[in-house]
């Protein structure tokens, strides 16, 4: 039965531990920000620039080339060729075409549009609109305001 609960106590001994931890690390992180910084002058003396040592260059040795004999290429002589003579094309006679009479074609009269004569449309007279006399618009009389006494002020 004791060993039940032994997971438990140590799962509490591990919060505890690190609640504590956090407390600490929050107060001296409280300290930090709460303490004040002298402040820096405000002229600072120039730096002395260091001096950059000059390192001699290194000699790269020059290697010689190694000289390589060009390989002689054989000549070979050219073939000749026989030059042939070219060949004749021989000609043959065109073939005369007879020509056959071409049968005439009567000639078809065209046909005749007769022509129909213009219909004459009549003129109609223009209608006459009536004129209206103008609706006379009654004037009314301005009506007059009632003029109202104006109110005194209290008196002081």
């Amino acid at each position: 039965m004791a060993n039940s609960h032994h997971p438990v106590l140590l799962l509490l001994a591990l919060i505890a531990v690190s609640s504590i931890s956090s407390i600490t690390f929050q107060s001296e992180a409280r300290q930090l920000l709460e303490t004040t910084l002298p402040e820096p002058p405000k002229e600072l003396p120039p730096l002395p620039k260091p001096e950059i040592p000059t390192l001699p260059k290194p000699e790269i040795p020059t290697v010689p080339k190694p000289e390589i004999p060009k390989p002689e290429i054989p000549t070979v002589p050219k073939p000749e060729i026989p030059t042939l003579p070219k060949p004749e094309i021989p000609t043959v006679p065109k073939p005369e075409i007879p020509t056959v009479p071409k049968p005439e074609i009567p000639a078809v009269p065209k046909p005749e549009i007769p022509t129909l004569p213009k219909p004459e449309i009549p003129t109609l007279p223009k209608p006459e609109l009536p004129t209206l006399p103008k609706p006379e618009i009654p004037t009314l009389p301005k009506p007059e305001l009632p003029t109202l006494p104006k109110p005194e002020g209290p008196k002081p």
